[in-house]
């Protein structure tokens, strides 16, 4: 049986390497899980909040502050509607601590937070009142006393935006830009700040603080609109993506869109006679186009009519060609440009 002594000599090695092997990858998902740890921790513990496109983003920043880290769906300088998501983008809404959102504008996000089951999940569209901005232009007035609840030169239905307004399908017909409007802005921020503290207790009152600190901010840009349109030689401006329904209501002005042009096409003869006569009786002097959107319609239009072209930013992104680095900058620069095109004193 002397020969059965080195039998288990090699095996030992073996089993010992297996060991050591085992061992090695343990010691990685011990170290991998410790590295996530730290991660976590180095993070501050901050809240993971998803949001689906940049007026959202900054409500979260602005709210949530140093305790959150916040991942926006929509990238700088694209078109939010016609947002399709990643698999990864969809798993983030899943994992999320929270996701802020406005329904009716992105379809795409609209399903994925259905299917995510997220439990925190705020919706600027519940947290303000939404309306009906019209579905088309005709080129009809209403008196330079404007009523709330108009819906002159509101489109939604308008196909001149390649750029992915074309048929925007708002759920019930409600007009999503709501954040152009400061006042329903500020309701947004707060509906928002309420799902943060549900999500992050703890942080409760600093985001009740950096919420009053924003809205201040809001209060005051809504103040700026107002003295700064007061005294003005036109009520009427004329853009090319209807998106300022809300901003024209609150201040007592009237949008017209130009509608169903196709940006490398002529408007209709019907339209430019409309918009004709328009810009003569309401004494516009700009044709409004917007940084994302293909300002070719804009232009043909304004040199049609013999008339100025600027920028109004809808601010649904910031982009290098956005007239400010945030919301409340873009705004001033859109005052500026209102305040202008309207002949204001």
């Amino acid at each position: 049986m002397n020969d059965s002594h080195p039998r288990p000599a090699p095996r030992s090695p073996r089993i010992t390497g297996v060991a050591v092997a085992l061992a090695a990858v343990l010691g990685l998902v011990t170290v991998s899980a410790c590295a996530s740890d730290e991660r976590t921790a180095a993070d501050g513990g901050k809240l993971d909040v998803v949001a689906s496109f940049y007026p959202m983003e900054f409500l979260a920043r602005q709210i949530g502050g140093d305790h959150v880290h916040v991942t926006g769906l929509t990238k700088p300088g694209q078109e939010p509607h016609d947002l399709e998501l990643k698999p990864r983008q969809v798993a983030s809404l899943e994992k999320a601590d929270a996701v802020v959102y406005l329904k009716g504008l992105q379809p795409a996000v609209d399903e994925a937070i259905k299917q995510s089951g997220a439990k925190n999940v705020a919706d600027a569209a519940s947290l303000t009142s939404m309306e009906k901005h019209g579905d088309e232009v005709d080129g009809s007035h209403h008196s330079e006393g404007h009523s709330e609840g108009h819906s002159e030169g509101h489109s939604e239905s308008h196909s001149e935006g390649h750029e992915g307004h074309d048929g925007h399908d708002h759920g019930d017909g409600d007009d999503p830009h709501i954040w152009l409007d400061p006042v329903r802005y500020a309701e947004v921020a707060e509906g928002v700040n309420k799902t943060l503290a549900k999500a992050a207790p703890d942080h409760r009152e600093i985001f009740q603080k950096n919420t009053d600190a924003l809205v201040a901010k809001l209060k005051d840009l809504d103040r700026k609109f107002k003295d700064g349109l007061r005294d003005r030689a036109s009520n009427t401006f004329i853009t090319t993506h209807a998106a300022f329904g809300y901003l024209a209501e609150r201040y007592g002005l009237t949008e017209e869109a130009i509608s169903g042009v196709d940006p490398e096409s002529e408007p209709s003869a019907a339209r430019i006679k409309d918009l004709h006569k328009l810009a003569k009786d309401h004494h516009v002097s700009t044709v409004f186009f917007e940084t994302i959107a293909s300002p070719a319609t804009a232009k043909t239009v304004a040199g049609d009519l013999g008339l100025r072209t600027a920028v109004l930013d809808p601010l649904e992104g910031i982009t290098a060609e956005s007239e400010g680095h945030d919301y409340f900058e873009v705004m001033e620069s859109n005052l500026a440009a209102l305040r202008k095109a309207l002949g204001t004193k």
